[in-house]
């Protein structure tokens, strides 16, 4: 994995008053998203805002700390350039032992990802996406739907 992350996604009470906060109150632009997570471009970062049940459930992960992973209210991602990738980081992680909390998969979207937990229970997304665009120094931006 190259020394980086792509986004911070956020669990929110409340999608559309999260966005209202950040685009009225911060003064960032939403990009044109599907209604159930939201992406702001970030100069090369991205932040991601999802209602909290919808980020837990692709977690699999409980909304408290009633389970063996907890949802804790946010994910790190680390976006790459194939789901050969995806594959190759899940097998290193594996086989040296790191907390796989849910396996590759295909998404419906067209996305392929897995996330692990490091030492301290933070969860990390591995995705590779047809939806964003990765630049060669590893800076992230979303694709606008005119790309």
């Amino acid at each position: 994995m190259e020394q980086r992350f792509s986004m911070i996604t956020l669990g929110v009470a409340d999608l559309e008053r999260s966005v209202a906060f950040y685009e009225k109150v911060i003064g960032w632009k939403a990009l044109p998203s599907p209604r159930t997570i939201v992406f702001f471009n970030l100069s090369g970062f991205v932040l991601g805002l999802c209602p909290h049940a919808d980020l837990a459930e692709d977690l699999n992960a409980v909304a408290d700390d009633s389970g063996d992973f907890a949802y804790r209210g946010f994910t790190l991602s680390y976006f790459v350039r194939s789901k050969a990738e995806v594959d190759d980081i899940f097998s290193r992680l594996k086989d040296n032992g790191a907390a796989i909390i849910k396996k590759p998969e295909q998404l419906v979207w067209g996305g392929y990802h897995f996330y692990f937990s490091d030492l301290d229970s933070h969860c990390w997304r591995v995705l590779y996406t047809p939806n964003f665009t990765i630049e060669e120094d590893g800076r992230v931006w979303v694709k606008k739907k005119t790309e």
